[in-house]
């Protein structure tokens, strides 16, 4: 070989027109892997590397033998640019290395592919997430799930199951995209409560993700021969959770392996808990609106709530007077009947349970007092309330430990039961369904502010037309006590006196107890 060609810095090999090797040089050795010492008198087609299309071997059957190519060639795990130019007693083949250009360039498109999909994904979140806003019923966040994510490009399909009425088994609610025969399989296996990845989400409660449908074995054979025959590579179940309550699934199904980043599999995340929120909210609005609900009383013995464990073997009884969810925490408020014990007693008994984060003694009188109380949400009283209960009375002592309960008629009141007295020391007493009292509003003003005094209405009135309740604030509250002659601490009393009464009322509270202590200047 040419000097010249034997240094060159890219590969080089001649050899005849009739496709058998004479030369190359160290550069086309080491391209190709060979010792041109033993592969020289041997067929090109014997030298080079086997690509997909084989096209270097092919041009020499060809009465001009050119050729411009950049192929893959697997054996050497690398791209090589190919160029043939005959000459008159031989054909030159020109080698260059383009792997590295070739992988920036698939970086760069991967780069590329991951921002397109994260815009597109982060619009279609806000837009499922806004729309869940506006769902009223459950039909309506299942439907707003599926049609958002199945009608995407990025994904293959969707469905959305929940629980059925009266057991713990998922039925599918809602389906959209080229759901194919995979979706089929999936009803089909809910059917026999096979092991489903959408299953796994809900018991840990938390996203799970499939990053190969068809080599995955936890997932049945049925769903991955569907899977495969309809092209899908990957899945990501999202349990819908509102606090330790989780409603139902969301299987997601994409065309790509491991097409869910960690990104997207904890956007997917919140887009599972609005979603729970969201459900946990029409059922709210389902009691609220309801013209008839369902009482549901249980006794509950289970030291796993501190109100038992507190007034066990003591002769002390707790009231809770109010209950308010705060995420994962429940907020209580009790009146504490403790005999022979203080108050602070009774509050310091309440905080070495385990499931109580934190107490506070908000007022305390002769025989007990009242405590405000934080405790997780897993307890008995949480998974009520965190099921879409509302407490209409919870009373634990030595007497009795018992809960009311109220439930919309349309909610699944035997697994929420079931779910109770199988986790806990508790039994269902009662059960009955009732119509709520209908009242007027004109009736429901008079029954109100009936309950406050002249001075109290009037300062109110006053107040709340002086723009004193709005934020900024239009008059301070010495400007409305000049207005009403009085002095500012004077008001202060009114209004806080006549607050109490008005969310007493709301709150069907009695405030007997707060007229108890208060001067016959205030009444």
């Amino acid at each position: 070989m040419d000097t010249g060609f034997a240094h060159a810095p890219i590969g080089i090999l001649e050899v005849r027109p009739d496709g058998v090797v004479r030369d190359g040089n160290d550069a086309a050795e080491t391209l190709l892997s060979v010792d041109m010492g033993t592969v020289a008198g041997e067929s090109i087609a014997t030298v080079f590397p086997d690509s997909v299309e084989g096209r270097v071997p092919q041009a020499f059957e060809t009465p001009d033998g050119e050729l411009s190519v950049e192929e893959y060639y697997p054996e050497l795990d690398r791209w090589l640019a190919v160029d043939l130019v005959p000459a008159e007693e031989a054909v030159y083949v020109y080698l260059r290395d383009e792997t590295d250009n070739r992988r920036r360039e698939q970086q760069r498109d991967a780069l590329q592919s991951d921002l397109h999909r994260l815009t597109i994904g982060t619009e279609l979140i806000a837009d499922v997430l806004g729309d869940l806003v506006a769902a009223s019923t459950r039909e309506d966040i299942a439907e707003t799930i599926c049609t958002q994510l199945g009608g995407t490009d990025i994904y293959e399909f969707a469905w959305v199951g929940e629980r059925a009425v009266g057991a713990e088994t998922i039925v599918l609610q809602a389906a959209a995209g080229t759901t194919g025969r995979t979706l089929d399989r999936i009803e089909a296996a809910l059917d026999d409560d096979a092991d489903l990845p959408e299953l796994r989400a809900i018991e840990r409660g938390e996203p799970t993700v499939v990053a190969s449908l068809g080599e995955d074995e936890s997932v049945p054979e049925p769903i991955r021969r569907a899977a495969f025959a309809d092209g899908l590579g990957s899945l990501l179940a999202v349990p819908l959770t509102y606090g330790s309550s989780v409603y139902g699934v969301v299987g997601v199904y994409a065309t790509e392996r491991d097409a869910f980043t960690a990104r997207e599999r904890e956007t997917f995340g919140t887009v599972g808990e609005m979603a729970g929120f969201a459900i946990n909210a029409t059922r709210n609005r389902s009691l609220l609106a309801a013209d008839r609900v369902v009482e549901l009383t249980l006794r509950l013995s289970d030291p796993a709530t501190p109100f038992v464990a507190a007034t066990a073997d003591t002769d002390a009884r707790i009231d809770v007077t109010g209950v308010i969810q705060q995420g994962e925490q429940l907020l209580c408020y009790v009146d504490a009947a403790t005999a022979c014990r203080s108050v602070e007693a009774m509050a310091t008994t309440l905080s070495a349970h385990e499931a109580v984060t934190e107490t506070r003694v908000v007022a305390e009188h002769d025989g007990g007092g009242s405590i405000e109380l934080m405790q997780r949400i897993e307890t008995p009283l949480g998974q009520l309330v965190s099921q879409g209960g509302t407490v209409q009375s919870a009373t634990f002592g030595a007497a009795d430990d018992r809960i009311v309960v109220e439930l919309p008629p349309d909610e699944d009141v035997r697994r929420i039961a079931d779910a109770i007295t199988r986790r806990y020391d508790a039994a269902v007493l009662a059960k009955r369904e009732r119509r709520r009292d209908e009242q007027t509003t004109g009736a429901v003003r008079d029954t109100v502010t009936a309950r406050l005094t002249d001075r109290q209405a009037e300062a109110l009135r006053t107040a709340f037309f002086a723009d004193y309740f709005e934020s900024p604030r239009g008059s301070t509250a010495e400007d409305v006590a000049t207005a009403l002659g009085i002095t500012g601490p004077t008001l202060l009393h009114h209004l806080r006196a006549g607050q109490r009464k008005l969310l007493a009322a709301v709150f069907d509270a009695t405030d007997e107890q707060t007229d108890s202590g208060r001067s016959n200047g205030d009444r």
